[in-house]
């Protein structure tokens, strides 16, 4: 079973966003979403966990999200809610949450209504501020925190939340590299119990890293989607994002290790990263 997007669209009055964007991302995957900025990376993944833009004025969507062969915007948002978590680049909130009370929020969807904090929500959290390594500041609030802190309690919302398909944009924002590398390891054990995710990096090399396949978006339309072998690699890159790729092999994991030169159709120099022009095309990940 699957996470399917099919003709995935949204466009602000006459601006394309997306652009029938096709997606599947096998269950129990780790899948990287790459791209320059303003390629709709983040559109896309609030496109599937089906809330709205960010972005002013009003958007119009298109394009059917199925999980499990199940449309996910026909179901309730807290019935939704149980099987996705979306965790963006920025989550701000204007309440002075403590961080376990943060984290908490994640137990939500799984609580009727006028239900209390059970054993086993505590114990959720628990084990997710511990996944962070965050029980030491699990009474302080979110607004005495540095932006790496806060992106890792929110990351350990999602994990308490205990969802069936994660969302996650940029999770390594703002985080060291011993941090983006524990947070990368979280979402590799998460899918090894059998969660899905589908993860927003800018960072090529961590998605070679760490992902088992990778969708490249440009212009708001799939560029290429498939292995890490066979996405990551000059004739994808290149054209995309406006460099010269090299790929290297990492002597323990025999994964890629890709590095970059600014590119020009005369040699190395430099250019825009917008000046990918090439044709695109709806590759699915196997």
């Amino acid at each position: 079973m699957t996470l399917e997007v099919r003709g995935g669209g949204r466009r602000l009055g006459d601006t394309v966003i997306l652009d029938g964007v096709d997606v599947t991302v096998p269950e129990g995957s780790v899948a990287g979403l790459l791209g320059p900025n303003g390629s709709g990376k983040s559109t896309l993944l609030r496109l599937v966990a089906g809330v709205g833009d960010a972005l002013p004025g009003r958007a119009t969507e298109s394009g059917r999200v199925l999980w499990r062969g199940q449309d996910l915007h026909a179901l309730r948002p807290r019935e939704r809610a149980r099987r996705v978590a979306l965790v963006e680049q920025d989550a701000r909130t204007e309440v002075q949450l403590t961080v376990r009370d943060a984290v908490l929020l994640g137990r939500t969807p799984h609580r009727s209504r006028w239900s209390g904090d059970s054993p086993a929500d505590h114990a959720a959290v628990d084990a997710a501020l511990d996944a962070v390594d965050l029980t030491g500041l699990a009474h302080r609030t979110l607004g005495s925190l540095s932006g790496g802190e806060r992106q890792r309690v929110h990351l350990a919302r999602a994990l308490a939340q205990a969802p069936e398909l994660m969302l996650l944009d940029e999770p390594t924002n703002h985080l060291d590299i011993h941090a983006q590398l524990a947070a990368l390891r979280l979402v590799r054990r998460a899918a090894g119990t059998g969660t899905t995710a589908l993860v927003a990096l800018h960072d090529l090399n961590l998605a070679a890293a760490y992902c088992d396949h990778v969708v490249v978006l440009a212009r708001g339309r799939v560029a290429a989607a498939g292995t890490v072998d066979e996405v990551l690699v000059p004739e994808v890159i290149d054209p995309v994002y406006g460099v010269s790729t090299s790929v290297l092999r990492h002597p323990d994991t025999g994964r890629p290790v890709l590095t970059f030169q600014a590119a020009t159709p005369n040699g190395v120099g430099e250019v825009s990263a917008g000046a990918w022009s090439g044709p695109v095309g709806s590759v699915t990940a196997p």
